[in-house]
C-alpha cells in the first residue's frame, strides 16, 4: 500500500479565517484537506460566515474547537485572539470578503478574526472571493495593494461563473493553489532556504508541420513532484516545463515546447543555480526540415529525415549539482551508469518504464539512485512525491560532500 508522503504542513498550526462570502462552503473542503495533510487547523469564523456554514461542520472536520465569538468566556483563562495569534504558523483567510480586506488594510479590530490578524506575527495569506465588480473596485484594489506592501500574500481569485450568474474574476482560487501557497510560506525556513534549484519537466514536442509533432508519453508528474518538494524545503525553484500542467504555487515557471527552447531556458536559469534536475523527457530527434504547411495524406509511403536534438545536460555545466533521469526499457543499471559517466553527472535516477506502476503517466515510481561517488540505492515502489523527497535527500548529501556550506546565503565552494 502506497502511503501519502509527509509534507511541510505536517504538525503545523494554521489559523483559518472564514468570512461571509458565498464561497464559505468551500472552506470545509479546504479545512479537510489541511487536516488530512497533518495540519492542526484552528478555525476563526466571522458572524457573517456563520450564516453560510455552521461551526459544527468545521469542528467535525478539524476535530478542534471553532472560534466564533470574541466575548465568549473560554474554559481556561486566556485571551483567545492572543492565544490563536501566538499558536499560528500561518494565518490563512479563505474566503476573504471585500469588507474583511478593508478592515485589515485599515487596521480595524472589531471581531475575533481582525483582532487575531493584528496580534499575530505569523505570515498572512489571503484568498479573496467576491463579486467581480467588488473585487475590481479601486477601493478594494488599493486595500489589497496596501496589504501586499506589508508582506501579506494573496492567492488571486479565479475566473468563472459567480453567484450573480455573471462570468468574471471573483471565484475562490482552487484549493491546490491555496495549499501550495501555504506550503511555500511554511517552507521558507527549510533546509534548502537560500538555494536556487532549476527543474525541467514534461515531454518536449518537436514539430513536423503546423499540426503534427514528435513527442513522448511524459506527463511531467515526476518533475512537478520534485518542484513541490524543493519548494516545501525553502528553495527558490525555477520550473522549465514542457507540460500543460498548471505550475505549482510559489515557483517561477518558464514554458517551452521543443528541446532547443528548453536548452536556451536551462542555460539562462542555471546562472547562479545550486542544483539542476533534468526530469524532463527530452526528444532525442527532431525533423531535419519542418514543413511550412500541413502535410497531406497520400497513398505513397512517406519518409521522415531526423537529426539529433541538442544535448541539454551535456552543455549545462557549472558549480552546481547536476542530476539526470534515465527512463529505460532494458539493461536499466548499465544504461543509467553509462548516462552518469557520459554526461559526468553527480546523480542519475533510473527507472524501468516497462514495470507496472513505474514511469510515464503514473502517480508512483520505482527508481534506483546512482551517484558519482559509486553509491547506489534501490527504492521500493513509492509515490512520486516520496521519490522526490528521497532524491532531494541524496542531493543534499552530495552537496555536503562537495563542501556546500550554503543555507541562507553561502554558495558551493
Amino acid at each position: 500500500m502506497i502511503k501519502s508522503p509527509m509534507t511541510v504542513l505536517q504538525g503545523k498550526t494554521i489559523a483559518l479565517g472564514i468570512t461571509g462570502s458565498i464561497a464559505a462552503f468551500k472552506a470545509a473542503e479546504l479545512a479537510s484537506a489541511l487536516t488530512q495533510a497533518g495540519a492542526m487547523v484552528d478555525v476563526i469564523m466571522t458572524e457573517a460566515a456563520q450564516r453560510f456554514i455552521s461551526p459544527v461542520t468545521l469542528r467535525a472536520i478539524t476535530h478542534r474547537q471553532v472560534a466564533t465569538d470574541m466575548w465568549e468566556v473560554p474554559a481556561k483563562f486566556e485571551i483567545e485572539h492572543i492565544s490563536l495569534a501566538e499558536a499560528a504558523k500561518v494565518l490563512l483567510i479563505a474566503p476573504a470578503t471585500a469588507n474583511t480586506i478593508a478592515k485589515l488594510a485599515g487596521g480595524l479590530a472589531d471581531d475575533l478574526l481582525s483582532t487575531t490578524a493584528l496580534a499575530t506575527k505569523a505570515p498572512m495569506v489571503i484568498a479573496p472571493a467576491m463579486n467581480d465588480d467588488m473585487y475590481a473596485h479601486p477601493a478594494t484594489q488599493q486595500n489589497i495593494a496596501r496589504l501586499k506592501e506589508r508582506g501579506v500574500l494573496f492567492v488571486e481569485p479565479s475566473f468563472g461563473r459567480l453567484a450573480s450568474g455573471k462570468i468574471g474574476q471573483g471565484r475562490l482560487a482552487k484549493l491546490e493553489e491555496i495549499i501550495g501557497t501555504l506550503s511555500a510560506v511554511l517552507g521558507r525556513e527549510g533546509e534548502l532556504a537560500g538555494w536556487k534549484v532549476v527543474i525541467t519537466a514534461g515531454g518536449t514536442r518537436e514539430p513536423l508541420d503546423p499540426v503534427r509533432y514528435l513527442g513522448n508519453r511524459s506527463s511531467g508528474k515526476m518533475g512537478y513532484a520534485l518542484v513541490e518538494a524543493a519548494r516545501d524545503r525553502g528553495a527558490r525553484v525555477i520550473l522549465i516545463s514542457a507540460s500543460d500542467r498548471p505550475a505549482p504555487a510559489g515557483v517561477a515557471v518558464v514554458r517551452v515546447e521543443t528541446a532547443s527552447q528548453m536548452q536556451v531556458a536551462v542555460a539562462e536559469a542555471v546562472m547562479g543555480a545550486d542544483v539542476l534536475i533534468m526530469a524532463a523527457a527530452v526528444a532525442d530527434y527532431q525533423a531535419k526540415e519542418v514543413a511550412a504547411q500541413k502535410k497531406k495524406k497520400t497513398d505513397e509511403t512517406q519518409y521522415l529525415e531526423l537529426k539529433r536534438t541538442p544535448d541539454i545536460l551535456q552543455g549545462a555545466r557549472g558549480h552546481f549539482v547536476r542530476v539526470g533521469f534515465a527512463a529505460e526499457s532494458e539493461d536499466l543499471i548499465a544504461n543509467a551508469r553509462h548516462k552518469l559517466d557520459e554526461k559526468e553527472l553527480d546523480l542519475v535516477i533510473a527507472n524501468d518504464i516497462t514495470e507496472f506502476g513505474s514511469g510515464f503517466e503514473t502517480d508512483t515510481n520505482h527508481v534506483t539512485m546512482i551517484s558519482r561517488d559509486g553509491g547506489m540505492e534501490a527504492l521500493p515502489l513509492l509515490t512520486k512525491r516520496e521519490v522526490a523527497d528521497r532524491v532531494l535527500d541524496a542531493i543534499m548529501r552530495l552537496a555536503r560532500l562537495r563542501g556546500k556550506k550554503k543555507n541562507h546565503g553561502e554558495g558551493l565552494e
